[in-house]
């Protein structure tokens, strides 16, 4: 008997504990990328997809209200439905998954509520089990079993550790739920540390400092993407593990609070840790592509390259199934400072190339085959410099 296709939250009886509420669709969206690939390069590429594992550092691989306004709405309910079809799709053997991040406010009016953050962990695992081609990721080991297996698995963490407020343990019981990585700040500062949105750069807490090195006892990966330069490199510092930049890019490239200063990405790489090339729109951006696509994305990939090596880099593509731009003017009010002082650019409606997680990768390693790359830099790029980083946070 044929499989009946599979969405999200189908084992509960219809029309229940739902708003009526459209979601965005998992394909055809916006336009198939046309990346003018020869023929010999297409087939190169897919082949370096199919045999390699292919990780991506920072996704919401899940569908969003087509019209945005409505999210504040929808993320009321608890339930946000994961792209099955869609992730089936994407050639993609792993995928960091930070849930409802800053815009979920279930229990509350405020983001990162404690609650919030175990009612997201407990809701999305719950529909995970009930479906057999996504599993969660909890170690190294169960990476090679999803390659082996031809399933997807999901990393589940959090964009900053506000959350945890000032109760260490909490580390503990995210790590017992599944969380198995974690961002100091989500822009705005917390008991931790600064985030890139202050005026004044504190750098890393005490406290922050204690976490650092609790994470690094738990085996629970540190990322520093939305956190202030001084505490990323305060992180970098303390930490005794490699360390993650999971999405953002060069600040050299395109100078916007967002991007990381060259000094940050060497304090990263002095970890053993890994650089992930964000996607968000209108943030990696670069002087030689000021229309956001997939080019505008490897001029930084370029740049962190030469700064820290190849063996230092990937993707953190910070997509999703829907409008993305939209999005952001949905909740402009906790971005604005993360953009302000940009340069010109051309605003665009979607990041061409990059626009969801089903063509990311797939247009990735054709880009990297059409520009000269060795089969074996694209295997590190795609995946295997995360897994090596993995091996060393990541407890046996």
């Amino acid at each position: 008997m044929a499989k009946k296709p599979y969405t999200s939250y189908s084992y509960l009886p219809e029309g229940q504990d739902f708003t009526d509420i459209e979601l965005a669709p998992e394909f055809g969206r916006v336009p198939a990328y046309k990346g003018e690939l020869k023929p010999e390069e297409k087939t190169r590429a897919e082949k370096l997809m199919q045999d390699n594992i292919t990780i991506s550092l920072h996704d919401h691989p899940v569908r969003f209200p087509n019209d945005m306004r409505q999210t504040p709405e929808y993320n009321r309910t608890g339930r946000q439905h994961t792209a099955f079809a869609g992730v089936k799709e994407s050639g993609m053997t792993v995928i960091f998954d930070n849930m409802m991040d800053g815009t979920a406010c279930v229990t509350g009016n405020a983001p990162w509520r404690w609650l919030d953050i175990i009612t997201d962990i407990g809701m999305r695992q719950a529909d995970i089990a009930h479906q057999g081609d996504v599993i969660v990721i909890r170690t190294v080991e169960d990476i090679h079993y999803a390659k082996k297996a031809g399933k997807v698995g999901f990393v589940f963490g959090l964009e900053a550790s506000t959350p945890i407020e000032n109760e260490i343990d909490r580390l503990d019981v995210l790590y017992g739920l599944g969380i198995r990585q974690i961002g100091i700040a989500y822009s705005d500062s917390n008991s931790l540390g600064s985030g890139l949105n202050e005026d004044v750069d504190g750098g890393l807490t005490d406290f922050g400092r204690r976490c650092v090195t609790r994470m690094n006892q738990l085996g629970m990966a540190v990322d520093i993407s939305h956190s202030s330069d001084q505490t990323g490199i305060d992180a970098c510092k303390v930490s005794t593990k490699p360390v993650f930049m999971t999405h953002a890019g060069a600040k050299a490239i395109w100078p916007i609070k967002r991007m990381k200063s060259d000094d940050v990405l060497k304090a990263v790489a002095d970890t053993g840790g890994v650089i992930g090339m964000s996607a968000a729109p209108h943030t990696t951006l670069s002087k030689a592509h000021p229309q956001h696509s997939i080019d505008s994305v490897m001029d930084h990939l370029m740049y962190c390259i030469d700064l820290v090596g190849i063996e230092h880099v990937a993707f953190g593509p910070d997509t999703l199934y829907g409008d993305h731009v939209g999005l952001h003017t949905v909740f402009s009010h906790l971005l604005s400072t993360a953009f302000s002082e940009a340069p010109k650019f051309e605003r665009v409606k979607y990041v061409d190339g990059l626009e969801n997680p089903t063509e990311n990768f797939w247009n990735i390693a054709g880009w990297l085959v059409k520009n000269g790359f060795s089969d074996k830099d694209i295997a590190a790029i795609l995946g295997g410099n995360i897994l090596r980083a993995l091996e060393g946070i990541w407890v046996k």
